[in-house]
């Protein structure tokens, strides 16, 4: 059952009827006095009905939300139901808890997210957390994945996704503590991969190397001995037995070349 469903049920209405301790004829009075323009009417039947809201907050307390938070969430619900009631609508209960509930799911929709995921997990997310909190009690231990499934109703996928949907709630910051860190000097964003140029060195070898080896043996030596044992010209110079004017234009050559064919290759 969805929780939609489930806030609006005659069970679940019966239920919080019963925390007016008033009854339902005083209810109606001061919802008439506030329709006849009696402004402390509506604050008295915000009072009245504040048990309603904490009762409806606190099914979402697993969450991770501040109770204090959706408390507030829950009594702007309510102060709406009481303004757009309409007599014709039937028992104000049973139109202001989906009123609220509404307004609660509203709020994790558009503002309890740190990240934006479909509405269907979002609904899926909070099923799963209320589970995670009746299972709990009634198991006397943390519920595994499976039992929350059979709670539910839901795949074992679809459990698991939910959970991991947890992350996305509430990101952790990239400077926290890295998990397991005793010494705490490593940080989240310390374990984020970054690119590796390396990568792009290997290319452009495989596209280089067939144009390197068309090059003469003398050249090729040159840009072995310049850039591989990081020989200066007048040292190549010395060890070929030929001018240092000479190796300057092999060099160039043999580098306007391989700079042709890595064009070439692009």
């Amino acid at each position: 059952m969805s929780l939609t469903a489930i806030a609006e049920s005659p069970e679940s209405t019966s239920e919080l009827s019963r925390i007016s301790p008033t009854g339902s004829n005083h209810e109606q009075r001061l919802l008439r006095r506030y329709q006849s323009g009696d402004v402390a009417a509506r604050e008295e039947l915000v009072h009245l009905f504040l048990p309603l809201t904490r009762r409806l907050a606190g099914r979402y307390r697993h969450t991770g939300e501040s109770i204090d938070d959706l408390e507030q969430v829950a009594s702007l619900g309510l102060i709406k139901a009481i303004d757009r009631y309409d007599p014709d609508l039937g028992s104000f209960v049973r139109y202001a808890v989906p009123n609220i509930i509404g307004e609660l799911k509203r709020h994790f929709r558009d503002k309890g997210w740190g990240m934006r995921v479909p509405r269907s997990m979002q609904e899926r997310f909070l099923q799963v957390n209320k589970a995670l909190g009746d299972l709990s009690g009634e198991l006397g231990r943390s519920p595994t994945p499976r039992d929350v499934a059979e709670h539910t109703g839901l795949s074992l996928e679809e459990v698991l996704e939910a959970l991991e949907a947890t992350a996305a709630y509430a990101p952790a910051p990239l400077d926290a503590p890295y998990p397991g860190d005793l010494d705490g000097d490593r940080t989240l964003g310390d374990s984020l991969g970054s690119e590796d140029p390396g990568y792009g060195l290997v290319e452009l070898g495989e596209a280089l190397t067939p144009a390197f080896r068309a090059l003469p043996p003398r050249e090729q030596t040159i840009l072995k001995l310049r850039f591989i044992d990081d020989l200066t010209q007048s040292e190549i110079a010395d060890q070929l037995g030929i001018s240092q004017m000479h190796v300057s234009r092999l060099l160039r050559r043999s580098l306007d070349r391989l700079a042709a064919a890595a064009q070439g290759q692009r």
